[in-house]
């Protein structure tokens, strides 16, 4: 410690060891573990309020993270999940779950292995991490960062609106494109490609998809559970599939399965539902002919009501060219056989992704070839880390992407003190 003291001293002025810019997720977690070692800390958020994206994820209860091994973590992120090995060998899920339970935040596990408070408020991990800062002396200012300051032997400081800030190191955790009134607006994109960075161009992940046509518009508020959907490029090659919810909306479709499916979204393509993916097709089509007799006197559009959902059924009588008046006990048997292919596989037409501002998550951002994958430091300006989504890494719902931010904010954590001993021994 008594060399930190040292480095503090500027002139005869105490100053900074580092500065973390972006009070969410990554920047909390960074700043925490950066003091937890013994540093001066402090953090700058542009908001009034800290944590603003947090408090909304997982519809307001927080999927902290996923209580599998790091290798799972690894599988469920489409982008550069080898850039991460190293930080998430070094910071799995249960160091994560241990903080939290460590800083008074109890724990649950849900299905699909997802981590919630047990208060199932997001505010509870914004507390236990508020307080992590606390504990070790972090201090939190509001102002916006202008520039980070450079020579030729890396950080120097920041500028904000207010002043210039002298710091030994700076950790870049100001998030990505979505949901810019959280603000993530791109800030600490402009600030990495001022200082040299390439960007990988950003776009939504995680977000829903609009398709053509209004069948989907016609099922607006249809939500759909255990279903089976493939994403199908213009090759005819399936590049996702999932098992769980769908949802019909007013653009086209949404859910946890939709919502990963976008990852991996490129070109052309379209989405194939199974709809009934406990039958194969001679099962179905029993259960059809068994409904058909039931109500065998009743229109079709009535026939269908223990096989579908109501607000399905025109819709599928309208792909079939079938008369919604038409008798259940006149319906011909290739009419029948077109049906159970349908359900089998309801397919539609995806037009594109909604914009990056209303995704979970941000793909693109800082190269990650450009960044050291054990410590999360610039290859290019020594004392300069990044952390969390403005990396170009990015995951499929269910706690992960929230695991990244842990993992790659304690790395860069870690890393502070390489830099703070390469100044000292200089």
């Amino acid at each position: 410690m008594g060399e930190v003291q040292c480095l503090r001293k500027a002139g005869g002025t105490v100053r900074y060891d580092g500065i973390v810019i972006g009070g969410g997720a990554a920047g909390l977690y960074a700043a925490a573990r950066a003091a937890e070692l013994g540093q001066r800390v402090l953090l700058l958020e542009k908001n009034d309020r800290l944590g603003k994206k947090l408090l909304i994820t997982g519809k307001g209860r927080c999927n902290v993270t996923n209580n599998c091994a790091a290798q799972q973590v690894l599988q469920n992120i489409p982008r550069n999940g080898r850039f991460l090995f190293s930080a998430m060998e070094n910071h799995p899920p249960r160091d994560v779950m241990q903080f939290f339970e460590n800083m008074g935040c109890q724990l649950k596990t849900e299905r699909g292995d997802r981590v919630f408070p047990v208060s199932d408020k997001s505010q509870s991990i914004l507390d236990a991490l508020k307080a992590a800062c606390k504990n070790h002396a972090v201090t939190v200012r509001t102002a916006t960062v202008r520039e980070i300051l450079t020579s030729e032997d890396g950080v120097t400081g920041v500028r904000t609106d207010a002043q210039t800030i002298d710091c030994a190191w700076v950790i870049l955790a100001t998030g990505g494109l979505s949901y810019p009134t959280t603000g993530s607006t791109g800030d600490g994109y402009a600030m990495a490609e001022a200082l040299g960075h390439s960007i990988v161009p950003c776009e939504g992940s995680l977000v829903p998809l609009e398709t053509e046509g209004t069948d989907c518009q016609d099922m607006q508020g249809l939500s759909l559970r255990n279903v089976a959907v493939k994403l199908v490029n213009e090759k005819g090659k399936v590049i996702y599939k999932d098992f769980g919810e769908l949802l019909f909306t007013h653009f086209g479709v949404s859910g946890p399965t939709v919502l990963s499916a976008s990852a991996h979204l490129k070109g052309s393509c379209s989405l194939h539902i199974d709809l009934k993916p406990a039958l194969d097709e001679g099962k179905l089509n029993d259960r059809i002919l068994r409904d058909l007799d039931i109500y065998r006197n009743r229109a079709m559009e009535n026939a269908l009501t223990d096989l579908l959902p109501r607000s399905m059924i025109p819709v599928v009588l309208r792909r079939l060219g079938i008369d919604p008046a038409l008798q259940a006990n006149s319906l011909k048997k290739q009419q029948r056989q077109e049906l159970v292919a349908l359900l089998k596989n309801f397919t539609v037409e995806i037009k594109g992704k909604r914009p990056v501002a209303e995704a979970i998550i941000t793909s693109g951002g800082v190269k990650v070839s450009q960044i050291n994958p054990k410590t999360m430091e610039s290859k290019l300006v020594p004392g300069l880390f990044f952390a969390g989504e403005i990396i170009d890494c990015d995951a499929y719902t269910g706690g992960f992407n929230l695991q990244i931010a842990w993992a790659t904010a304690y790395a860069a954590a870690q890393g502070t003190e390489g830099r703070i001993k390469t100044i000292i021994d200089k």
